[in-house]
């Protein structure tokens, strides 16, 4: 199982790092919330185990930067923090659990393998942002309750951006995600995809969903 410990303790880090190792976890590292975000951008994890006061961007950050819908990590916090309050927004913000520290690492163990018998979200899960509501089973987007007729790239671009909401992707990599081995697919077809679709959502209303970084890519903030 593949797990990202996200803890600004160098030396707390590195013994957490090789006990779930030796453990049977493929383990990552980061020590702040900004590199916490981008291992998450670009790594699938069955697992996170996230201090609140990282530097940079603290844990509620990370928490609240996952996606809402789909497969997802399950997320169990570490922190010194003891308070009620401190527990309750973790556990709002999305966190599946949260262990105060100081803690024996044998529990730590035990909540994670609790973790891992819940049963794991799918990625038919609804995906909303802004009015707009994709139903992956069902295939259907609505705009402000109204139905769009979208081309299946167009739909699988839509799903892939609410899917990792906040992430900036490079048309190559869009290329490769909707496109797959088309010999036809070229960034001119996803600049015509992406197109389509803005004008789609605008007539709905939803114009200003997907933002375009310059010289970056696409989003859905």
């Amino acid at each position: 199982m593949k797990l990202l410990l996200v803890e600004d303790s160098e030396r707390l880090r590195g013994t957490l790092a090789r006990g779930l190792r030796a453990a049977g976890f493929t383990v990552d590292v980061a020590g702040d919330g900004v590199e916490a975000n981008g291992f998450l951008a670009g790594y699938g994890y069955d697992f996170v185990v996230l201090d609140l006061g990282l530097p940079r961007l603290d844990g509620f950050g990370v928490l609240r930067a996952l996606p809402a819908g789909g497969a997802r990590p399950r997320v169990l916090v570490l922190s010194a923090r003891d308070r009620i309050g401190d527990r309750v927004e973790a556990l709002n913000a999305g966190a599946d659990d949260y262990l105060v520290k100081p803690f024996a690492f044998e529990e730590l163990l035990a909540r994670l393998h609790a973790l891992a018998r819940r049963p794991a979200e799918t990625q038919a899960d609804v995906l909303e942002r802004a009015g707009v509501r994709l139903d992956p089973q069902a295939h259907r987007v609505t705009a402000n309750g109204g139905v769009l007729q979208l081309t299946p790239r167009e739909f699988a671009l839509l799903e892939l951006l609410l899917r990792h909401r906040g992430r900036v992707f490079a048309r190559a990599e869009i290329l490769e995600r909707i496109a797959g081995s088309e010999s036809e697919a070229s960034d001119r077809s996803i600049e015509v995809v992406v197109f389509g679709l803005r004008r789609k959502l605008a007539d709905a209303g939803c114009s200003n969903l997907i933002e375009n970084r310059r010289g970056a890519g696409y989003l859905i903030p």
